[in-house]
């Protein structure tokens, strides 16, 4: 048996587990949630020690095996370097992985968050059995963690992978360009959550002009409270407008998924976030894309599947991480705890 910890961090929030892995199970027993703490990294660094010595001592001052770390890029994987992330200003160079490492003593490995999520995803959840797999973020942003012949690729530089920063063909015609990634009409425009409510408000904006507005905005002083969830909710009651964006997030999610099986030729792509959450709404639009898009033998070849993993999936990112630290992985099933 060994015990491991995952150290999730985001722009928000951290979170802190530990688990032990035993018997191809690894299974979570314990959790700390904490905001992310103003000031950069030196009091994320204090909270999240602070937190994962408390989690230690409350399970008997076990003996930690490995930590595996999962945040949002850009970042050196190889080298453990946290390298300035948009939504963690100041954290420049930041040396986390040694710095957890020489603190517990243990290994530590630290992954970009959609790679540590392609890793979860692939060892536990929908890409079970894949030697080929890239799973899609589409939460906060767009990225690919890639799944290739039987390993995680990151590339010369750990950015392999960032094809929200791609500047998406725009096959339907669409007039709008929503801004992801530093870049208007970019994948992570058209297919994140944010990216989703920027579309949502240009949408209503020109139907509130004409005199329509949409069930999720019904004024121009309702513009910043749009949000994918609201507009997920209006199309789920009908609204024309609603469902409309949803179908043009998903052409441009389609136009996405025949790239990547026309130049990956992956088993399985495997979509997280808000496509887990709305594929009814995302799916017909996609796949019409593919069918013209994607080479006949790409497609054949290549499920597109929701993540299985659900609100666990962060978790089991982060613990993914750490069994790769060991050098350990395949063959483990995991058990969420309710934390």
């Amino acid at each position: 048996m060994a015990y491991i910890a995952g150290l999730d961090i985001g722009g928000t929030k951290l979170a802190v587990l530990l688990a032990k892995a035993e018997d191809g199970v690894v299974t979570s027993l314990a959790k700390r949630k904490i905001p992310t703490p103003k000031g950069g990294y030196p009091p994320a660094r204090e909270a999240m020690a602070s937190a994962l010595g408390e989690l230690l001592h409350q399970a008997g001052d076990v003996e930690l095996a490995s930590i595996g770390i999962s945040c949002g890029g850009p970042l050196d994987s190889a080298r453990g370097l946290i390298l300035s992330p948009p939504n963690l200003p100041g954290w420049d160079e930041i040396p986390a992985a040694e710095d957890f490492s020489q603190a517990f003593g243990v290994p530590c490995r630290l992954q970009n968050d959609a790679d540590a999520c392609a890793l979860a995803e692939w060892r536990f959840g929908a890409g079970r059995g894949c030697q080929s797999m890239v799973f899609l973020t589409f939460g906060t942003g767009f990225g690919a963690g890639l799944i290739l012949d039987g390993k995680l690729y990151t590339g010369a530089s750990s950015m392999a992978g960032e094809i929200g920063h791609c500047r998406c063909p725009q096959a339907d015609g669409t007039p709008y360009a929503p801004v992801g990634f530093g870049k208007a009409g970019s994948f992570e425009g058209f297919c994140s959550g944010g990216g989703l409510a920027e579309l949502g408000r240009a949408m209503a904006l020109e139907a509130i002009q004409k005199g329509t507005p949409p069930a999720y905005c019904p004024g121009p002083e309702a513009l910043g409270s749009v949000t994918a969830l609201s507009m997920a909710q209006a199309a789920e009651a009908g609204d024309p407008v609603a469902l409309a964006a949803y179908r043009c997030c998903g052409r441009h999610l389609g136009m996405a998924l025949s790239l990547l099986m026309d130049l990956l030729n992956p088993e399985r792509i495997v979509i997280g976030s808000v496509y887990a959450r709305s594929e009814h709404l995302l799916r017909e639009a996609a796949l019409e894309v593919v069918q013209r898009e994607a080479l006949p033998g790409n497609r054949a070849a290549c499920q597109v599947v929701p993540a299985a993993l659900g609100d666990s999936l962060g978790d089991a990112a982060a613990l993914s991480v750490a069994l790769a630290a060991l050098g350990q992985g395949e063959g483990f099933t995991f058990a969420p705890a309710a934390l």
